[in-house]
């Protein structure tokens, strides 16, 4: 039985994915886990570089999209074919640094609000270039302010977060830059604690600055149509 399913989506990551796999390897955490890395139709080596650490790390999946589906697709991919009670998100490129994982995990599983469905990570202190970092205090400032979703860094790809809360969300594409918002309207409770953030060291973002703004403009409308739509039904009795 496997606690922790720790999902990596990947779009040409051939240069980051071996060893990002390898030092999640090396992890020591108190709960089994195991790796799933869903290569979303890289064009390079992604899936076949990952592939090459199943021998050294046996309780590494890899899955390989058919045709490209992007982030959350791929998100969802790996929750499907995971084990694990918990699941932990990092991207792909190695700046998520996995000994946060250890953190997250113990404050999800430690804390006394049984209402707590989610640990977001938080970059403090981001290793991008500056143009980037604007961008991002900018989306997050705008999401905040329309979902009031209390989650200083939603673009953070480490999360830790109950399965049962993520499968109870609804999905649509770019829905992982959401996820702390979901689950509030769900009901549930999310924190975000501090994480480390480290500078890329191969290849190149996958998203623009235009791009980020148009379509998270049109997500957030959509996300904030769900807020007004959503209903928690909560059962007072049931005999049977």
């Amino acid at each position: 039985m496997t606690d922790i399913s720790i999902v990596i989506p990947a779009y040409n990551e051939a240069d980051n994915i071996g060893a990002l796999i390898a030092e999640i390897g090396q992890l020591k955490l108190s709960h089994s886990y195991e790796i799933i890395v869903v290569d979303d139709a890289s064009s390079d080596d992604t899936y076949a570089r990952a592939l090459n650490y199943r021998g050294n790390v046996p309780k590494l999946k890899v899955i390989q999209h058919e045709t490209t589906c992007g982030q959350s697709a791929a998100i969802a991919t790996g929750i499907a074919h995971a084990e694990g009670r918990l699941i932990a998100t990092m991207d792909g490129d190695g700046q998520n640094n996995p000994a946060d994982i250890p953190k997250l995990v113990s404050a999800l599983l430690n804390s006394d609000n049984p209402k707590l469905r989610m640990v977001a990570g938080f970059r403090k202190k981001r290793n991008d270039p500056a143009w980037r970092i604007v961008c991002s205090k900018i989306a997050n400032s705008v999401r905040s302010f329309f979902l009031r979703d209390q989650t200083p860094d939603s673009g953070c790809g480490l999360k830790v977060f109950y399965r049962s809360a993520f499968n109870a969300l609804p999905f649509f594409d770019h829905m992982h830059r959401f996820l702390p918002a979901l689950v509030r309207m769900q009901g549930g409770d999310v924190i975000s604690l501090e994480v480390s953030h480290r500078a890329r060291v191969h290849g190149c973002s996958k998203y623009g600055t235009m791009n980020r703004l148009w379509v998270g403009i049109v997500d957030i409308t959509g996300v904030c149509w769900l807020r007004l739509r959503v209903k928690n039904v909560r059962i007072a009795r049931c005999e049977s």
